[in-house]
């Protein structure tokens, strides 16, 4: 958490961008992931870009996504 990002913030937590910046990120069971987390995935790969918590400022990250699930996507859209 970034410092004053909400009372007792005390330390900024790297998230998984961040961790994996010009690296890969694999995703397991993409079918499971909620709509909201889908629209910040989306807008974060098309930007290279994330906003930390607390933050204003963006954050440029350069990662590629492996996601696998064992159902049918083009059923659920």
């Amino acid at each position: 958490m970034r410092k004053g990002a909400f009372t007792d913030a005390k330390q900024k937590r790297l998230k998984i961008f961040h961790t994996a910046n010009g690296g890969t990120i694999f995703l397991d069971e993409i079918s499971e992931i909620s709509s909201q987390t889908q629209v910040k995935l989306l807008r974060a790969l098309q930007d290279g870009e994330i906003y930390m918590i607390g933050s204003r400022k963006p954050q440029n990250v350069d990662v590629r996504i492996i996601s696998a699930t064992n159902k049918d996507l083009t059923n659920l859209v």
